[in-house]
């Protein structure tokens, strides 16, 4: 295996772009994603997977890193994303059914997906999603594909069929092994993504996306979706606008002022 082509699937998923307000829609209260780029933290695992296969020799070394995502049809903006990255194929899951997904859906249809690929060495995803901001979707995973699974790794290194990432917590470090195939979700430490350039950009023209819907992976529809769901939002509200602050005029007792202010608040 030291030398042996390695087969990844990166979980990429089309999220509401950061830099405008999130909102829900409809009866279901789920995410408008009209205006929705490939997740920021998504771009971590690509680059974890890309780092892999280029120090085997990358995509003419027979490597395949394959973007997967799961979503409505814009969705395949995140694939394309991806393809432009470096990514060497593109699988988009896309049926009407999926809408109103949650983590543990979605984790079934996944776990579908990635079986469809035939053997799979390692499964990488990014820590969270920039949406839902669970972060149980990779273990979730993990488990229905019966993989070991590594999750916030903060490093990842490969020597033959021995996987090594590195978890970092607030006063310790942890170096944690899985053997080949496994699943890894890696944080905003892991590494620095790559952007798309001219060539690549070119040459993801050429790179294949496939699409497929329920019944090509061979999951039922009501097995998904709001009625496959174990959650659902009963209820949801606009955040309140935010109120004007205190100011404090400093008139030689500002600091006894803020003390005071700090104290109200049980802050201090």
């Amino acid at each position: 295996m030291e030398n042996s082509a390695l087969n990844i699937v990166v979980l990429v998923k089309y999220v509401p772009d950061a830099q405008f307000d999130r909102h829900l829609t409809g009866e279901a209260h789920t995410i408008d994603r009209n205006e929705s780029i490939l997740s920021e933290l998504d771009e971590y695992a690509l680059e974890a997977a890309l780092a892999l296969t280029d120090a085997r020799g990358g995509a003419k070394g027979g490597n395949t890193v394959t973007a997967l995502t799961l979503g409505p049809a814009a969705a395949a903006a995140a694939v394309k994303k991806s393809l432009q990255i470096g990514a060497t194929q593109g699988l988009h899951v896309s049926d009407e059914a999926l809408a109103g997904s949650d983590a543990s859906a979605t984790s079934l249809v996944l776990a579908a997906a990635v079986k469809s690929l035939g053997n799979v060495d390692l499964v990488i995803t990014g820590m969270a999603s920039t949406d839902g901001e669970t972060s149980i979707v990779p273990a979730q995973l993990a488990a229905r594909l019966g993989l070991p699974q590594i999750t916030f790794a903060s490093s990842v290194e490969l020597d033959g069929t021995t996987v090594t990432a590195r978890r970092d917590g607030d006063d310790f470090s942890e170096e944690i092994q899985a053997t080949l195939p496994a699943l890894i979700s890696v944080t905003d430490q892991a590494n620095e993504p790559r952007y798309p350039n001219f060539k690549g950009i070119i040459a993801a023209k050429k790179k294949k996306v496939t699409t497929v819907s329920l019944a090509d992976l061979g999951v039922a529809p009501d097995a998904v979706g709001l009625a496959g769901s174990l959650t659902q939002v009963a209820a949801a509200a606009e955040r309140p606008a935010r109120t004007a602050g205190t100011i404090i005029t400093d008139s030689g007792d500002a600091g006894i002022q803020l003390v005071d202010f700090l104290a109200a608040q049980k802050l201090i």
